[in-house]
């Protein structure tokens, strides 16, 4: 079966960083687009970051360019999302999902998606 685990979330400051993880199991990796979901409080999810399968490209949301970076490891089969200058509204819940291509108009629906972890930004 396909497994996607978050972890890393927590309580930060307004400007802090925190790094999240996903680790992942159940398909071949390297075949697989990766990118991290949020969802804040009351408000659709929506795909802030994306990587491609075998890593040498990366898609940002405009709220989170510049301040986040997504990167893969295929040694271990994760991904990271590095979070930086961190606002009240990167609040929410951020999930890691795989699909086949970060071009894909249909993650929403057919993406595999973990069960998320919380991230709360406030002083």
């Amino acid at each position: 079966d396909v497994q996607l685990v978050e972890s890393g979330g927590g309580l930060v400051q307004p400007g802090g960083s925190l790094t999240l993880s996903c680790a992942t199991s159940g398909f071949i990796f390297d075949r697989y687009a990766l990118a991290w979901f949020h969802q804040a409080p009351g408000r659709k999810r929506e795909r802030v970051a994306c990587t491609s399968t075998n890593g040498a490209t990366q898609y940002y949301s405009d709220s989170v360019k510049g301040r986040f970076t997504i990167s893969r490891d295929a040694a271990d089969n994760t991904m990271t999302l590095q979070m930086r200058s961190l606002r009240p509204e990167d609040t929410g819940v951020y999930y890691c999902a795989a699909h086949r291509a970060c071009q894909d108009s249909d993650w929403d629906v057919r993406a595999y998606l973990g069960q998320g972890t919380q991230v709360t930004v406030a002083s």
